[in-house]
């Protein structure tokens, strides 16, 4: 499948750049196609991992998402940097990443296991915390995991 070039490719960010604020963002947002027709978007909690250059998130063992992920698993994911404001100016400056690739859910339970504890790692104040939040809902959760198709980032200044 071939992707669109970006337009305005003087504000395109390298690959490198990108995996950097894939790396450093905590959240996002998923688009899904819904069964209407209409885009559905969530903000998940989510980590990127070098490792294979993926991007996971969990969720709920069910609802909305895990329907529409079920009977169409390609999304767009997108994030920003934290952005910073120039001195003496008002602008924001941002960088954005967006991704479009699909979906599947992680299966292997010790792979679902060592993946929440790599997430809840961002989030957790320690170990203990994460160790006592797995007991008590990690068999509750679905990992799901983005395989990357297109990804493409760009600096934004919002004058």
């Amino acid at each position: 499948m071939e992707f669109r070039a970006m337009r305005r490719f003087k504000q395109q960010l390298s690959h490198k750049e990108c995996i950097e604020i894939l790396k450093n963002a905590p959240r996002g947002v998923i688009a899904m196609n819904d069964e209407n027709g209409y885009p559905y978007a969530v903000t998940i909690n989510q980590y990127y991992d070098e490792s294979d250059g993926k991007i996971y998130f969990h969720g709920a063992m069910q609802g909305k998402k895990v329907e529409l992920l079920a009977k169409n698993n390609k999304i767009c994911f997108t994030t920003t940097d934290e952005g910073h404001i120039e001195e003496g100016d008002w602008a924001n400056t941002f960088k954005s990443v967006v991704c479009f690739g699909h979906v599947d859910e992680v299966t292997d339970k010790e792979k679902i296991y060592s993946k929440l504890r790599r997430l809840a790692k961002r989030f957790y104040p320690s170990a203990e915390s994460i160790e006592k939040e797995m007991e008590e809902a990690g068999s509750r959760v679905k990992m799901f995991v983005i395989s990357i198709d297109h990804m493409t980032g760009k600096s934004v200044n919002e004058k």
